[in-house]
């Protein structure tokens, strides 16, 4: 592995797959400390469009002739070496020193004062919150997002100050990369089960992520999450239950229980780092959110409420629901839902079948496969059948559940059937956000 002091004589760095909303962020971060910075994604984006038009040189297409001469270290995707092992070794046979994202993520944080935030679900939102917090209070802080903040309309701020804020991911324990001296664990729960064997697997990962916030260090978390209690017992820092900072009347910008959970999260942060409440409170009630978290897009042509949103996780599902719940209880509610990974679907099938329960329609598109291959053995059609089956047994009456394989005969479809009145929610982590693109007829 690389030493601190050997990152910091890095000059010319290269990213594969820089066109991804982590990778593309370490790339703004890198080359805001001084780093000569280039990378090459398999198609133009619009943050590949937004990474050129600040001078980072995109090249398109993945290939070892892309790779600069001059280049000293060669930072990959953790998808590529399961995806493309033939491109992975030629990559290796370079001789050129190779880091993963989230090592080379962790080489560059290495001994800044690092705020990080982990869970199962709440990552994104959470450090945009204390981001703004941060920002608010005029601490300048350096933010590193797995979004895009609608009010810097970037996943990445640079900042002066000796503060840190990013998400640490619990995928293929990434976020043991870090040594953050503040740990926000919003919560534990099953995911990732491709990679964990089980809760007791993930529950050891965030065990093994407390034991590095050192002595003098803080982890913000819930004593009432479930999960949060056997990951307790080794630590070195200060424990701060971010249940004592709840706000159950405080107006937020965005609805749902789950995001005042996120803004105590906020408000403990606050609290380490000596930010008066009022400030706090103050940054929270401006929050603009961020891309795909609860993203109100506009109007279909007939008046629905158009949404976006990333939950892509049992619990992540229901939460936003009730979020959609609370802030339109008289609409009827429509979640477009893009179940993805084929491994997610079929481990965590029993949790989707009862997830959907508070809308009043439902309907299922294909699996989002990303990287991995077609599995057979599960489907759309089999969790929308298992669904159904919940209801049944449940002797519940709604919500109403169908398929869709076409996006655009979909789209067609439910701006001619609802309106004025019903709120639209396409839901997922894959790409179903362009369909919910073609529902608008103005954006907000």
């Amino acid at each position: 592995m690389m030493t601190p002091a050997e990152f910091r004589r890095l000059k010319n760095i290269h990213i594969l797959g820089i066109g991804g909303i982590g990778a593309s962020a370490l790339a703004r971060l890198l080359r805001h400390e001084g780093k000569k910075v280039t990378g090459q994604d398999s198609s133009t984006s619009s943050i590949t469009d937004e990474l050129e038009r600040s001078g980072i040189p995109v090249f398109i297409g993945q290939s070892i002739d892309k790779i600069p001469k001059g280049t000293e270290l060669i930072v990959y995707s953790l998808a590529i070496p399961e995806r493309d092992k033939v491109f992975m070794q030629k990559l290796k046979d370079l001789g050129i020193p190779l880091l993963s994202y989230p090592q080379a993520l962790g080489a560059a944080t290495k001994g800044k004062h690092i705020i990080a935030v982990a869970g199962t679900h709440g990552k994104t939102t959470t450090t945009a919150m204390i981001a703004e917090v941060l920002i608010h209070a005029g601490l300048d802080p350096t933010v590193v997002v797995g979004s895009v903040l609608k009010k810097h309309k970037s996943n990445f701020v640079p900042g002066k100050g000796r503060h840190v804020v990013m998400e640490a991911d619990e995928y293929q324990r990434s976020f043991l990369n870090f040594s953050p001296r503040i740990l926000v664990i919003t919560n534990i729960g099953e995911d990732h089960l491709d990679y964990y064997k089980d809760i007791a697997d993930i529950r050891l990962a965030f065990n093994e992520l407390v034991s590095r916030v050192p002595r003098g260090g803080y982890i913000i978390t819930s004593l009432k999450d479930v999960g949060a209690h056997g990951v307790l017992a080794h630590q070195k820092g200060r424990v701060i239950d971010y249940a004592d900072f709840f706000d159950g009347e405080m107006k937020l910008p965005i609805a749902g229980k789950h995001n005042r959970q996120n803004a105590a999260a906020a408000f403990a942060v606050a609290h380490v780092l000596g930010i008066p409440k009022e400030k706090a409170r103050e940054a929270l009630q401006e929050f603009s959110g961020t891309w795909r978290r609860f993203d109100y897009l506009g109007k279909t042509a007939k008046g629905a409420l158009v949404y976006d949103d990333y939950a892509h996780n049992p619990d992540k599902v229901r939460a936003a629901i009730a979020g959609f719940r609370e802030a339109h209880p008289k609409n009827r509610l429509i979640i477009v839902f893009q179940p993805h990974l084929y491994s997610r679907t079929k481990t965590l099938l029993p949790g989707f079948a009862e997830a959907f329960d508070g809308a009043d329609e439902v309907v299922m598109t294909p699996i989002f496969a990303a990287r991995e291959e077609r599995d057979t053995s599960v489907s759309s059609e089999i969790l929308a059948e298992r669904i159904k089956k919940h209801l049944f047994e449940k002797e519940l009456k709604k919500p109403k559940i169908s398929f869709a394989s076409d996006f655009n005969k979909l789209a067609v479809s439910l701006k001619r059937r609802f309106g004025r009145g019903d709120t639209l929610v396409t839901m997922g982590a894959g790409d179903i956000y362009q369909l919910a693109d073609r529902l608008v007829s103005r954006k907000k």
